[in-house]
């Protein structure tokens, strides 16, 4: 039986390394470089933004806040950059954050997940900086799947060969 350590960083890995990022990577290749830095209105982030977004925020979570690894993050940067990274160079900080984090998710113990850990203004657990990477990613990846079915007209197909009606 695996302990609840082993399960937290198992579902970790895929929720956000077997589900979010590669999906985010999908809409990526689906979409032109224009695309990928197209705001629908000046209150939605482009699909760039939420990918720098993400990697800057799992950096300070994860990297920094649990591991105690320099935080560097420019948040309002995140947000305000309006190209200047290409589709490449996005997979390739995608690629970084998941090697980075990935190595470092070998040193969770029961008592990292239990300990409070200072991120931003807050102060949280282990266990909830975890939780907070998973939904994070999960609620941005839905938002890049959307605008990447608005761009694109196209039917995303992650649950495709799936019955979902099966009970």
């Amino acid at each position: 039986m695996m302990s609840l350590t082993e399960q937290m960083v198992k579902e970790y890995r895929r929720r956000v390394f077997g589900e979010s990022i590669p999906r985010i990577r999908k809409c990526l290749n689906l979409l032109s470089e224009v695309e990928i830095w197209k705001q629908p209105n000046s209150e939605i982030p482009a699909v760039g933004n939420l990918v720098l977004h993400l990697c800057g925020n799992a950096r300070q979570w994860m990297l920094s806040g649990l591991f105690n690894i320099d935080d560097e993050r420019n948040r309002d940067a995140e947000f305000n950059s309006r190209g200047g990274w290409t589709k490449a160079e996005l997979h390739a900080l995608l690629d970084q954050l998941e090697n980075d984090v990935d190595i470092n998710l070998e040193c969770v113990s029961e008592k990292l997940l239990h300990e409070i850990h200072k991120v931003q203004v807050f102060k949280e657990s282990g266990m909830s900086i975890m939780i907070h990477v998973i939904e994070h990613f999960s609620y941005h990846t839905g938002q890049i799947s959307l605008l990447t079915k608005y761009y694109t007209e196209l039917d995303l197909g992650y649950y495709s060969g799936l019955d979902l009606n099966k009970k």
